[in-house]
């Protein structure tokens, strides 16, 4: 393909939009800035979810997430593709959330976004203020959890992520995770018993 006299050649990232993950972090491991800023637009959202459901607040998720960003486009040129890239960039973010776990001097409570209505579904005033309580129950939970517990609990509860990812994010084996999930699964419904 040629180009005419005057006329910059395509951009490398001109087909990497739909690109996967693999490709782009070899890319941007090369200095390629934008498939690197195409990993970041992909990865943003599920990773502030996390650090959000785990910190407690948007400030410091965005925070983690950011430094998360910086490191791994410090150490892109080393990543050896042993995992997929979100399970790498999820294992970075754990890291920086559970540092600035330990940096605060008591535990914060996580504050819960409420989910709207389904259309149809009951919006009387008594019901609104049952479903706002056992919402406050849930979170006063979460934040009463271990914090690896809490973490292993919004990976596979709220993420989805499989087992086994779950133990590469956290650095552990899936026994651990599994047995993390049922002390978390276990705390909860003692919590929440009173809402069953």
């Amino acid at each position: 393909m040629s180009t005419s006299p005057g006329t910059p050649p395509p951009s490398v990232a001109d087909g990497l939009p739909g690109a996967p993950d693999d490709l782009l972090a070899i890319r941007a491991g090369e200095g390629d800035e934008e498939a690197f800023a195409i990993l970041v637009r992909r990865h943003s959202r599920p990773l502030l979810a996390m650090a959000f459901h785990t910190l407690g607040n948007v400030q410091d998720a965005e925070d983690a997430v950011q430094d998360a960003f910086i490191s791994a486009w410090r150490r892109l040129p080393e990543f050896r593709h042993a995992s997929a890239f979100s399970t790498w960039m999820y294992r970075i973010t754990v890291n920086r959330c559970l540092n600035s776990l330990r940096r605060r001097p008591a535990p914060v409570p996580l504050n819960s976004v409420a989910e709207p209505a389904a259309p149809g579904v009951r919006s009387s005033p008594a019901w609104s203020a049952e479903q706002d309580a056992l919402t406050d129950a849930l979170v006063d939970a979460l934040g009463a959890l271990e914090p690896q517990q809490r973490l292993c609990w919004i990976l596979r509860e709220l993420h989805g992520l499989p087992y086994a990812q779950i133990a590469q994010v956290t650095g552990t084996t899936e026994q651990t995770v599994r047995g993390r999930l049922y002390r978390a699964r276990r705390s909860l419904k003692e919590a929440l018993g009173p809402w069953r």
